[in-house]
């Protein structure tokens, strides 16, 4: 059995539903400005991104959670971006199709996030 490392990915609508579209296997290709994919190691981080940013940029955030065969995964760096759990693996864009590769299993959503109702 492979072992894995699970990441998490906080995202917006469109990108899920291209992950939707690859009936959960896959994460899209990269913009032209996206130079990295960059899922993330914990779940508290991917929920700040998906709540306070994906929010408000396109009124709903999700959070992914999926699995990589371990040994792939370690070839990717770890970069701390923030606070000590603010981890990311960054995947070069050009290497995006072989890392889904190496996805195992299902690409999961495991919280969404909209913008708090207003009271009338």
């Amino acid at each position: 059995m492979t072992e894995t490392t699970t990441l998490w990915r906080p995202t917006g609508p469109r990108e899920l539903d291209l992950v939707r579209a690859s009936g959960w296997r896959a994460w899209p290709p990269r913009l032209p400005d996206q130079p990295i994919f960059y899922p993330v190691l914990n779940e508290e981080y991917a929920v700040m991104i998906a709540r306070d940013w994906n929010v408000p940029a396109s009124g709903v955030g999700y959070v992914t959670r999926f699995h990589v065969d371990r040994a792939f995964a370690a070839r990717y760096p770890v970069r701390q971006v923030g606070g000590r759990d603010i981890l990311e693996l960054w995947v070069p864009a050009e290497e995006l199709d072989e890392f889904n590769r190496h996805i195992v299993g299902p690409i999961e959503v495991v919280h969404e996030f909209r913008p708090p109702e207003r009271a009338a």
